[in-house]
């Protein structure tokens, strides 16, 4: 049984869609209207996927509400820089197995395996940990004292299936205890026993004379963190475990609760349970056995609460605790936790391989899977310096850098608003930070200077504790000018500070000018002496001043372009505030944001009342009942469960299809090429242009020799490492040579190899499913300038930049390539105009097309007027190619009538149209909804 969704009329839809987008919410800041509107908030987003092996975009509607997240795997957005530069390979455990068992195959063909007459035993996670360790402690063994080194020749007498244990668990990141009996890994520890007692197992080391620093900011190290004369790689339960707080983090919810009955506690879930049994003990509750905490949480959060005593003797007290404790011991087991200071040493160890501390299970299988896949990398000089970290105090303060950096992120942003003591701590950190960086400043400006090349210092000055203090101190200017301290004018102090140093954070240049600027159009004329001026004169001095910071903007080549519109908008602003005559103005004409044209297409949308399975297909239309819902009708029909949405394919009734290619088949129709494909097709074009400059020698920004991208792409080192060469080919493309440029790439990454095969070299963003012709035509429409423009933001930022382009890409090939291919292209639809506004004219939809395909709508000319006029010529049927890249191709970005866009779209857009690129942004209107039967 089928019923009609009740949909709105058209005018009402029209008007709606067609009106002012509501702002994006974000923080009010306790200032005046005029500064509310000036100061934007800088949003880093996480880093993006590379290419993928084949085009799979996520729905627009899918991913409106969780842009962060792709593909639905969180971990995509905490990979290492030397995982992002390795090909997309599946890790999954089919591939996994795989691997293993070509090992055991190798190992049964040896000489020695097959003498042995047992089964090889290997761990693709084993493998990777001791790829780790060997390639640090080949290279970078003079960051280890005796006594850590002594730690590595224990770890590797320990036998395969105590070694393994050992991976596993410290893949899990976690110091929480893990029961023994339910840990698993039959297959690989045959007898688990033996394995936790060699791990238990008490081991000396040699007397270590290294006195224990502490860096600025930093809390003391929990008890155990530090290694002594001797150390074990797992705690025991046994030995460790003696109270009741510690012994009731290990029971899951059932258990919990029947102990919760019988000692006559109540509460309404895990945690209120664990607090009321707790509370009865009468003793304090330490945070640091709370279950499931994060190994990065253990050295902050070691702050004890103390709750009230119930009033008992504390004999009675402790018979009871021992009661409970002992039977929760007896119910689990025994139990196993990674020794702390034995972790952290190999966390260490990580650290300078990954050259991060965001690493992952599928970091340490990821390398070992690239070593094997058959895929052709490109040609570059691998080198994996042994310097960056030159000594192992800075190697230890980097470390505890970090630590600090994460408590200030964890107040800001994890943890809720902040209160004003969380807001103190982080001034706190910042004055005992602040002296510290001053002097490290010095230092790598020194090695800028004398050692470096320019630009080489670049990748290698971010694994410093400067770089992470120039954070600390970022953040420290940002909590100076909240609301509750109002410090303006130190915080312009700080921000000058910033600006005077261009070694680290370049990527924060463009949003501190803005900032200062603000700060001294705003509130320094109050907050400075008069020197002789009138109130009237101080306000213009500093706006004079806050117009001096915006031309040093613009002027520095290390603010991101994306930072320009903003500054020159002040600008103009302040220019006028200061009655500056016309002549002296600035003019940034050429540069004017265009607001993106506002389409609405018509379709056929299809829904269920359940929600369908993932691997359940789309319907046929055969199983649907076409519902008698108003012609006129033009809205979105309610969702019925979060998800894509289905649509009907204009093109072909008889499919199904997603939002995307419904408005892509709509625009297709019209005589546009496209593709859905949201970024791809640019960092196609990007790879293309930019192969060479990818993999042109830099210092440490090649480990590996199964690289598609040095390690310094997705950093602002990347642009000022390259700064030469990148402006060189930025010229080139504005200039019209992009199209030769990717003919030649193709020429070099896609010739045959010996076996006659093309060779597909994996590039990063590159692509190989766009057809080559159609790259060509891309370049050629796209416009010199408007390449220009995209390939420098990818140039400056290209993980930030990543996510947020529009669904859409559309091209319509220009009429005549001297016969290049044999044929003239770009034969063009008879309906197709050079402005296709919405509000220029109402556009027919083709003969062939039913009445239930997508169809477009205008805003303020009436239909029965249009059909009274006859339909317009193509102004374009008898023109030669036309410049404008406006004309022949288009970003379309495909929302609901009711989505809104996000920053990262609207600074594309910005992007995109300030560079004279088309950008539309389609609403998809349900015009006729069909229900399918339950």
């Amino acid at each position: 049984m089928f019923r009609r969704k009740p949909v709105s009329s058209p005018a009402k839809s029209k008007q709606s869609s067609l009106s002012v987008e509501r702002p994006v919410k974000r923080l009010k800041r306790e200032e005046d209207a005029e500064s509310e509107s000036d100061d934007k908030n800088v949003i880093e987003r996480p880093r993006s996927p590379d290419a993928r092996a084949q085009r799979v975009v996520a729905d627009s509607d899918a991913d409106s509400q969780d842009e962060g997240i792709e593909d639905g795997d969180t971990s995509a957005t905490q990979r290492t820089d030397l995982e992002q530069t390795l090909p997309q390979i599946s890790t999954d455990r089919e591939a996994i197995q795989q691997y293993e068992a070509m090992r055991a195959a190798e190992s049964a063909s040896s000489p020695e395996g097959s003498s042995q007459g047992a089964r090889y035993k290997s761990s693709i996670y084993v493998d990777a940990f001791f790829l780790a360790l060997d390639t640090v402690l080949e290279e970078e063994s003079h960051l280890f004292n005796e006594a850590e080194m002594k730690v590595f020749e224990q770890w590797r007498n320990l036998s395969y299936e105590a070694q393994y244990l050992y991976v596993r668990l410290f893949l899990r990141k976690t110091s929480a205890w893990h029961r023994i009996n339910r840990l698993g890994y039959h297959s690989d520890i045959g007898n688990m026993d033996l394995a936790t007692d060699e791990l238990f197992k008490r081991r000396q080391l040699p007397a270590s004379a290294e006195e224990t620093t502490f860096s600025p900011g930093e809390l003391q190290p929990p008890e155990g963190a530090i290694l002594t004369d001797s150390f074990t790689f797992a705690d025991s339960s046994t030995d460790h475990i003696s109270t009741l707080e510690e012994a009731s983090s290990l029971l899951l919810l059932d258990e919990l609760k029947a102990l919760a009955k019988e000692a006559k506690v109540q509460g309404k879930n895990k945690t209120d349970l664990l607090k009321a049994l707790r509370r009865t003990s009468g003793k304090q509750t330490s945070l640091s056995f709370a279950p499931n905490l994060k190994r990065s949480d253990t050295d902050d959060s070691l702050i004890s609460t103390t709750d009230d005593h119930r009033g008992e003797s504390p004999s009675k007290s402790d018979n009871r605790d021992a009661h409970f404790t002992s039977k929760i011991l007896s119910s689990t087991g025994p139990c196993i936790r990674l020794s702390e200071a034995s972790r952290r040493l190999f966390e260490r160890v990580h650290l300078v391989f990954y050259r991060s501390t965001e690493w992952t299970e599928k970091s340490l299988t990821t390398i070992i899977l690239a070593r094997i896949a058959r895929r052709n990398f490109p040609n570059y000089i691998v080198s994996r310096s042994a310097n960056i970290f030159p000594s192992r105090s800075l190697l230890l303060e980097f470390e505890a850098s970090l630590r600090t950096q994460f408590r200030i992120d964890s107040t800001l942003e994890f943890n809720g608003t902040p209160t004003k003591e969380g807001l103190q701590i982080i001034l706190d950190i910042f004055d005992e930070v602040y002296p510290r960086w001053k002097i490290l400043l010095a230092e790598e400006q020194k090695k800028e200077d004398s050692i470096y090349a320019t630009g080489e210092g670049a990748y290698l000055r971010r694994l410093s504790p400067a770089w992470v203090y120039t954070r600390i101190v970022h953040k420290g200017a940002y909590v100076l000018g909240l609301g509750k301290f109002k410090d303006h004018a130190r915080e312009h102090e700080v921000l000058s500070e910033l600006l005077a140093q261009r070694l680290f954070h370049a990527a924060r240049r463009g949003a501190w000018y803005q900032r200062k600027a603000l700060l001294e159009e705003h509130y320094m004329a109050a907050l400075r002496p008069l020197e002789g001026r009138t109130p009237e004169e101080q306000k213009k001095h500093y706006k004079r001043v806050a117009l001096r910071t915006c031309e040093a903007g613009l002027q520095d080549n290390l603010v991101h372009l994306i930072y320009h519109y903003d500054l020159q908008k002040r600008i103009t602003k302040l220019e006028r505030q200061l009655k500056i005559a016309a002549r002296l103005q600035h003019d940034f004409s050429h540069s004017r944001l265009a607001k993106p044209i506002e389409r609405e297409v018509v379709g056929t949308q299809i829904t269920k009342p359940p929600p369908r399975r993932p691997s359940q297909p789309l319907p046929h239309p055969a199983q649907l009942s076409r519902s008698n819902s108003n012609s006129n009708s033009t809205t979105t029909a309610k969702r019925t469960h979060p998800g894509k949405t289905i649509w009907l394919d204009p093109a072909d009734p008889n499919t199904t299809c997603s939002v995307e290619s419904m408005c892509l088949s709509h625009y297709r129709s019209l005589g546009w090429k496209g593709f859905h494909t949201e970024s791809g097709i640019v960092r196609t074009l990007f790879a293309l242009l930019f192969h060479d400059i990818l993999f042109t020698y830099v210092p440490n920004v090649f480990q590996t020799p199964f690289q598609t991208c040095p390690l310094d792409l997705h950093t602002d080192g990347f642009y000022v490492a390259r700064m030469g060469e990148i402006e060189r080919r930025l010229a080139d493309i504005g200039n019209g040579k992009a199209r030769a440029l990717v003919a030649a790439a193709y020429e070099e990454l896609d010739r045959l190899d010996e076996k006659g095969a093309p060779r597909r070299t994996c590039v990063v963003g590159l692509d190989w499913g766009f057809e080559k012709g159609d790259v060509l035509e891309i370049c050629e429409c796209v416009g010199p300038g408007a390449l220009a423009t995209v390939c420098r933001v990818l140039c400056e930022e290209y993980a930030q930049r990543g996510g947020g382009m529009p669904d859409l890409f559309l091209w319509r090939p220009r009429r005549v390539h001297d016969g290049e291919h044999g044929e003239k292209h770009g034969e063009e639809h008879p309906e197709i105009h050079p402005e296709i506004h919405p509000k220029d004219r109402h556009e027919k939809q083709p003969n062939h097309q039913s009445k239930t395909t997508s169809q477009e709508h205008t805003s303020d000319i009436s239909t029965s007027k249009k059909q009274e006029q006859p339909e317009p010529k193509d102004p374009e049927a008898d023109a030669q190619p036309t410049d404008n890249c406006a004309d022949n191709c288009a970003f379309i970005e495909v929302k609901s009538s009711n989505d809104r866009l996000s920053d990262t779209q609207r600074l594309w857009i910005h992007v995109l149209s300030g560079a004279g690129v088309r950008v539309e942004v389609c609403r998809a209107i349900a015009g006729e909804v069909l229900t399918e039967a339950p």
